[in-house]
């Protein structure tokens, strides 16, 4: 009975001694596992890193990404880490080489500078101390760019000694016309929201009294803006590629992968059909063969448990291989999923810009490109329906007297509310665009000689009602209006060159009417 109960009590503390083993080993697991993410978040983040440099180098990080989504494939991101070692090795020797190159080509550049007699004598020693530096090897990049910095500041130091005290350079009237184009070529283009404001005091500037350094700054700031949105532009195109290169890299990977499981699977399952076919055909030998029931039923049951076998190995071979083609299928989705989601996004922001292009920033009426696109469709519609068709051009009287009295962004709302006008006046059918300046274009179809006149008149009597107010002045703003008829046998820009022409009629007959070539 003692032995008994000793012998209890020693299996009670095995079985502690087990949970506590078991306890422990999960705490392992535990940690492991948190310490085997971290490690994959810090790799992943890492490669991320590494990005834009080679795009070999980005394909092999972008499967290593997708190879590190989870413990059970992190054996498949082992072979790639070779690789990705290879080229790390490559890309940094490329690196180092190209610092180096760029480390004499600095050293040539302050060569050129010592050159340079009327450079102060403290910059001059800086520049000494600077080229003895040079001759220490360039490590990383967040070395060489400093330097960079530092001759770019040497040349501003020399430039503004070089140009202190010089006298202001002359004003000349093509200075001014510079000035006013620029002024005009700004109001055409579509800047970033952000950016509005500084074009808008940039454009009050050029129109006013402006000295040649004002002119030349301005040439430069709207030079950067316009880089800058340029290099936004590449950068988001780049981005899109390369998230699409991601994305279809995975997906080869994934449909390879497939293919050569599925080519395995079909291998394995043949040899199994051979045994089961096998297994079978000894089933029917030993039935004929034997007399002997005991013998008979002792021989079958061993085939048939061998049959069972195969049959059972052959199950979890086709399970597995729905397994895996169902994480490969889940895994293309995710990925073509995401790719779609960008490339909505990006075929969004191209389909704003297309926008953009088509209309005139300050009135945002169609511009002259979207209308040469009407004048040939409407063109077509004249030449296939033989429905009449009319080409109008519209200016505003005196317009420079409004921005000369009372500046020019109160011509800029002028403009706008009579592009709205112009707009409002006409069916849906019709169709209007700011031409250039305070020009602007009607196309009109399906309008019949004996109305023509009077929906001009009433477009112009409409704008002449608008109750203008300048700096509690009241201002009446008239139209002149020139229109053609498309003629049988005639294109639609010599239409608008006779509408051009009844306009400059209408302007020298004096103002504020509707002049129609017939």
């Amino acid at each position: 009975m003692k032995d008994s109960s000793t012998a209890v009590s020693q299996v009670s503390l095995l079985k502690q001694k087990l949970n506590s083993a078991k306890l422990a080993l999960e705490e392992i697991h535990k940690d492991r596992n948190e310490k085997l993410r971290t490690l994959i978040q810090f790799l992943g983040h890492l490669s991320l890193a590494c990005k834009g440099q080679n795009l070999e180098l980005d394909n092999r990080l972008a499967k290593l990404r997708h190879h590190l989504q989870g413990y059970d494939q992190i054996d498949e991101a082992l072979p790639e880490l070779v690789e990705i070692e290879r080229l790390l090795k490559g890309q940094y020797n490329h690196t180092m080489t190209q610092l180096e190159e760029s480390r004499t080509s600095l050293s040539r550049v302050i060569s050129q500078i010592q050159r340079v007699d009327s450079a102060p004598e403290e910059i001059k020693k800086e520049i000494n101390y600077f080229k003895k530096d040079l001759n220490k090897p360039i490590h990383t990049i967040w070395e060489y760019i400093p330097k960079v910095e530092q001759v770019i500041g040497f040349y501003e130091h020399i430039l503004q000694k070089q140009f202190a005290g010089t006298d202001e350079h002359v004003i000349l009237p093509q200075h001014l016309i510079l000035a006013k184009e620029l002024a005009q070529k700004i109001s055409e283009i579509e800047f970033r929201k952000e950016q509005r404001d500084q074009i808008l005091v940039m454009k009050e500037v050029l129109m006013g009294d402006i000295k040649l350094n004002t002119l030349l700054e301005s040439y430069q700031t709207i030079l950067s803006l316009l880089l800058n949105n340029i290099a936004r532009e590449k950068t988001a195109s780049q981005d899109f590629l390369y998230a699409l290169n991601d994305a279809i890299s995975v997906v080869r990977d994934v449909v390879s992968n497939t293919a050569n499981n599925n080519e395995r699977s079909q291998q394995i399952k043949s040899q199994l059909n051979k045994e089961i076919n096998l297994r079978v055909d000894n089933a029917d030998g030993i039935l004929i063969e034997s007399d002997d029931l005991n013998a008979l039923k002792t021989a079958l049951t061993i085939q048939l448990s061998s049959l069972k076998d195969a049959l059972s190995r052959k199950e979890a071979l086709e399970n597995r291989e729905q397994t895996l083609l169902r994480k490969s299928i889940e895994s293309m989705r995710k990925e073509l999923t995401s790719i779609t989601k960008e490339a909505n996004s990006y075929k969004e922001k191209l389909f704003e810009h297309q926008k953009l292009n088509l209309l005139d920033p300050l009135t945002q009426l169609p511009n002259r490109t979207a209308l040469e696109d009407r004048m040939e469709q409407e063109f077509r519609n004249h030449k296939r329906f033989n429905a009449p068709l009319w080409v109008a051009v519209t200016d505003i009287d005196y317009f420079k007297s409004v921005n000369d009295n009372f500046g020019h962004s109160t011509g800029d709302k002028t403009l706008q509310v009579i592009a709205m006008a112009l707009k409002n006046s006409l069916r849906e059918s019709e169709f209007v665009a700011r031409y250039g300046g305070e020009e602007f274009v009607l196309l009109l179809p399906e309008v019949n000689e004996d109305n023509i006149g009077l929906l001009l008149n009433r477009v112009r009597e409409k704008i002449k009602n608008i109750p203008f107010k300048f700096k509690n002045q009241r201002i009446t703003v008239t139209l002149s209006i020139g229109a053609a008829q498309v003629m049988e046998n005639e294109r639609i820009e010599e239409t608008f060159e006779r509408a051009d022409a009844a306009l400059y009629k209408a302007k020298h007959n004096g103002r504020d009417r509707v002049v129609i070539d017939i």
